[in-house]
């Protein structure tokens, strides 16, 4: 009974390890660019703001997302499900990505991914995704027609 309860308990903690993990990875917005120099990062966040503007206008599905991320995973999973492929900026496989969080982050007012843009417009993150998609807003910006499945 003991070897159970203590099984259990590390089952417990590698699980929580796990999504706190998942949480902090999901939410960090860390800034590899080690300058000292003003200027040089009010660039980057310039050129940043720049890039994020004409992603979000260039493209119908936008989703700025970090790849190892299970949040980003299931928002994608909702386009792949309405059969549409989005742009998709990865932030943790650019070197500017720290800049791209930063950037999204002040139009959105959050520092988490993923941020879904259709048409231009803010959706939200997974859930807010998730939420469009269940009750056929999503659907509808996207004038598609869907065979809605409830396992996301």
């Amino acid at each position: 009974m003991a070897k159970a309860s203590s099984a259990s308990s590390i089952l417990l903690f590698v699980f929580m390890s796990t999504i706190l993990a998942s949480f902090l990875f999901c939410s960090s917005a860390s800034t590899p660019y080690e300058s000292d120099d003003e200027a040089e990062l009010e660039a980057a966040a310039a050129a940043a703001t720049q890039f994020v503007k004409k992603t979000i206008d260039s493209h119908t599905i936008v989703i700025f997302s970090k790849s190892y991320c299970p949040y980003c995973r299931r928002a994608k999973a909702v386009f792949k499900e309405l059969e549409q492929v989005p742009h998709v900026v990865e932030l943790d496989e650019r070197d500017d990505g720290w800049a791209i969080q930063n950037a999204v982050s002040k139009i959105v007012g959050r520092r988490t991914v993923p941020q879904v843009f259709i048409n231009g417009k803010h959706i939200g993150g997974s859930d807010d995704t998730v939420e469009a998609y269940e009750s056929g807003k999503l659907a509808k910006l996207l004038g598609v027609t869907t065979s809605r499945k409830d396992d996301l």
